[in-house]
């Protein structure tokens, strides 16, 4: 017997009942190998059919994850019994789980435990088996487990036979050893999987080692102990060894700390052990100007303004930090919370109906955080600790949000500015203080650290001629809402800025991210002079709207717009639009509370066409998937949703979705002259199959025919285009996703989005694939990508041999207006050109924006 071996004192025996009904699977079975190779502890699991956890012995709750997914119970005997429901749940945060013990209770067999959804559980995880182990296995002699189907409370699964009490060998004595700080990279922390890989690696060493964080800790070779200190991503920790093999013991388990412990996704992330790590993580500065009246920022907006400088002062609020009655403070904060959903929701609808609709997603994803269980878990627990719920809730917002601010990721840390935006919100719900009204002078040039959406939804851009904000970044959604809303704006501008007295008159380049100082009199009234023109442009544009897009020896251009509602459709025909070259159906859908019936469905599509008259709609199905969910329609977890479950491939794993709405297209198609167009096509088989199932309910519906597109937005659909030409009416080519496919870039990529350029010659490439692969089976082609509207695209587009351009509502005149001051021949030598270049920005120069 060695040094590390306990003689086992007197045996007994354990008996654990069954906490699920299903199927019970050996553990060495479950696609986990932490599960697998028993490293958390031996055991068993069960495939469920029920959906409440119940308990498997007599003991005390010890252990209880903030997502209610896994669960400790231990007997008196001292075995600790860990039930984990699910493998990867822990990444839910809680959603689809209620936990209905706490720690410290005590439960009987047969009690329950916790309750979850199945159904959204087996959508959103890797797999629904429940593992049952015992964390201590090295107090267990002998396990013998049952086999088959077994029901829950009822049949026994675990028979253990127990050794006595063991005294671990553990050296407490000799030097102890503390690491560098170490930041978890872990994706949700330290959950079951990486605390047990964590336990298994502390079981070689025989000193003693504890995990601190700030002033709690655990034995490191207790899973149990390791996952009731919730560790999350990003917290700092210490490990701490005492004994002859401490060095060496805090050697290994620091390294593995800090890649991760395997897991995937983990990024290893240094902590900042000294001023000099610091120093050289720092991001690179600002730009900044040697001229001391011109500052430096980042373009979010394009277009120019001249006005006079006003300073926004952000509001403070005042909040008593203690409260008598948890209870009352809950109701509070319950309360406001729902308030601010409403709110939220009036402010969505208010941006919807004043243009695109898709930027009233950014006021979706404000419902979203507002209802974030860790925010909600966060505050409770202060106020639990005496807190009144205006204190606990803005601690928990600022100190989430500031952690979200020291991100490395910009696209992350400017969604920081979205949860001041929903906490400020909510505070001041809490405390009465009405939201000051922001009164502006006619011409004003806005100043502010920082804006928020709110604030974007409140702005009148009768006053406000263009703004600078010392915060965010191009991709922020305050950036967004300005495109959306015509205002030039400038981000991450040089802080000095907000020391200027309000009324200095400036000249704002949101195209080039700069703003002028001390301008003469003359460079303000030229460029005074250059948005007059401008603006006289536009109105001319808009003066000859209705006239058609015919070049200027001969060819007609259709141009059409892309619409989310029957308000775009009627105000495209106010700006001389053609008809419809895009009816994004996922707004009917995102907008709903649940899928949208085939009858609602049929009301809205047959409305848009009556509006229409004669005028085409191309109806494109439902595009939605793991990139842009829709609340309602669980979706697993996709690594890479942007080559997921999206557009058609949704459709066929969703049949009742896809029938449903084809059905509903096909009954409106009566009311006007209705198209529909298939999203994400990259096999001929996908196309076949839609169209097989749309001919089927044409058919169960006695309705004619209808013309059948597809878009082409994946390399695959260009490449092939001759021959998807020989089964469809007509191509639209998607060029932001073409776009991002042919570069393999995401297009929201905060660093890579600048070289997300559709006149990239390869992209064009494909379009010239795509139009003459249509052109030999007689079929046309239309752009209803962002390209088609972009002015130093146009005569590229209309030279490859486009027919249509399908834009966003307020540049149709502009479009039609171009179309009609060249020539197709000038246009296709510039295509010809474009097609033999090398980069965006060379086929760029080929036609300059002043001239476009």
């Amino acid at each position: 017997m060695t040094a590390l071996e306990a003689p086992p004192t007197k045996t007994n025996r354990l008996v654990l009942t069954a906490p699920l009904s299903g199927l019970v699977v050996p553990i060495e079975t479950v696609p986990d190998p932490v599960f697998a190779q028993k490293m958390v502890g031996d055991g068993v699991s069960i495939d469920p059919t029920s959906q409440v956890l119940l308990a498997p012995c007599d003991g005390d709750i010890v252990q209880i994850h903030s997502a209610s997914h896994a669960v400790t119970v231990k007997t008196t005997e001292g075995i600790e019994i860990l039930m984990h429901i699910g493998l990867d749940t822990v990444a839910l945060k809680g959603e689809g789980f209620t936990a209905r013990v706490k720690v410290g209770d005590r439960v009987k067999s047969g009690d329950t435990l916790i309750e979850f959804d199945a159904d959204y559980v087996a959508l959103h995880a890797r797999s629904l088996l429940t593992q049952i182990v015992v964390t201590n296995s090295d107090r267990v002699a002998q396990f013998k487990p049952t086999s088959g189907m077994v029901n829950a409370a009822r049949d026994t699964i675990l028979e253990l036979v127990l050794v006595g009490e063991t005294t671990e060998s553990v050296q407490e004595s000799g030097s102890t050893v503390t690491s560098e700080a170490i930041v978890i990279p872990n994706p949700v922390g330290l959950h079951a999987r990486p605390a047990a890989v964590l336990a298994q690696l502390a079981k070689k060493y025989q000193s003693a080692i504890r995990l601190h964080r700030g002033s709690d800790s655990a034995n490191v070779r207790s899973v149990v102990a390791i996952m009731g200190l919730e560790i999350g991503r990003g917290e700092t920790v210490t490990l701490a060894a005492t004994g002859a093999d401490a060095e060496a013991a805090i050697a290994e388990l620091s390294t593995a700390l800090h890649d991760g412990l395997g897991e995937e996704g983990a990024v290893p992330v240094t902590a900042a052990a000294s001023i000099a790590q610091a120093e050289i993580s720092a991001p690179a500065p600002r730009p900044k100007s040697d001229d001391p009246n011109m500052i430096l920022g980042v373009a979010a907006s394009p277009g120019v303004a001249v006005g006079n400088t006003y300073r926004q002062r952000r509001q403070e609020i005042r909040v008593e930090e203690t409260a008598d009655s948890p209870q009352v403070e809950r109701r509070k904060l319950d309360r406001a919370i729902d308030q601010a959903a409403l709110e939220i929701e009036s402010l969505r609808a208010k941006v919807h109906g004043q243009g695109d609709p898709s930027k009233a997603a950014i006021f979706a994803a404000h419902q979203e955080l507002l209802a974030d269980p860790e925010l909600m878990d966060m505050a409770s627990s202060a106020i639990d600790q005496g807190k009144s719920a205006a204190f606990a809730w803005q601690q928990t917002y600022t100190a989430q949000a500031d952690t979200l601010a020291r991100l490395k990721s910009e696209l992350l840390a400017q969604r920081a500015n979205d949860l001041r935006d929903v906490g400020d919100r909510v505070l001041r719900i809490l405390t009465g203080v009405k939201a000051e009204a922001l009164v502006l002078p006619a011409e004003s040039i806005l100043l502010a650290e920082d804006l928020t959406p709110s604030d974007m939804a409140n702005l009148d851009p009768a006053r406000v001629v263009g703004f600078a904000t010392v915060a965010g970044g191009a991709t922020s959604h305050v950036a967004i809402l300005a495109r959306s809303m015509g205002i030039p704006a400038i981000a991450g501008i040089e802080p000095r800025i907000l020391d200027f007295a309000d009324g200095t008159p400036v000249i704002l380049d949101g195209t080039k991210g700069r703003v002028r100082l001390n301008a003469s009199v003359d460079e303000l009234e030229a460029t005074q002079d250059r948005i007059t023109r401008q603006k006289a442009r536009q109105a001319e544009d808009l003066e000859h709207a209705f006239e058609p897009a015919i070049t200027q020896d001969g060819r007609q251009i259709e141009v059409v717009a892309n619409i989310g509602s029957q308000k775009d459709a009627e105000a495209s025909l106010k700006v001389g639009g053609e008809g419809v070259g895009l009816l994004r159906t996922e707004f009917v859908f995102m907008e709903a509370s649940s899928a949208p019936t085939e009858d609602e469905q049929e009301v809205i599509y047959s409305s848009i066409l009556r509006v229409l008259g004669d005028r085409p709609m191309i109806i494109r199905t439902l595009d939605v998937g793991g990139d842009k969910p829709l609340p309602y329609l669980p979706m697993a977890h996709e690594e890479n949703p942007f080559l997921g479950e999206r557009g058609i491939r949704l459709g066929f794993d969703r049949p009742e979705l896809m029938r449903t709405q084809f059905r509903a297209i096909l009954r409106a198609s009566t009311a006007g002259k209705a198209r529909v167009m298939f999203p994400m096509i990259a096999r001929m088989e996908e196309l076949e199959m839609a169209k097989a199932v749309m001919e089927e309910e044409r058919q169960k519906l006695g309705v004619p025919p209808i013309e059948i597109g597809i878009m082409v937005e994946v390399p695959a659909a260009a490449v092939s285009a001759e021959r998807f030409a020989e089964q469809v009416d007509f191509f639209s080519i998607g060029t932001n996703d073409l776009t991002q496919y042919t570069l393999a870039m995401d297009r929201g990529h905060p660093k890579l989005a600048p070289y997300v350029d559709a006149l990239n010659p390869s992209v064009l490439r494909m379009i010239d694939l795509t139009v003459r692969g249509a052109d030999k089976h007689g079929k046309w082609v239309g752009v209803c990508g962002g390209m088609a509207g972009d002015p130093q695209a146009v005569p590229i587009l209309l030279g490859l041999g486009v027919k249509e351009l399908s834009v966003s509502v307020p540049v149709i005149p502009a479009v039609k207006a171009q179309v009609r001051g060249l020539t197709l021949a000038q246009c296709q030598d510039l295509a010809q050109q474009a097609l033999n270049l090398d980069s965006a920005a060379q086929v760029r120069d080929l036609v300059p924006l002043e001239e476009a």
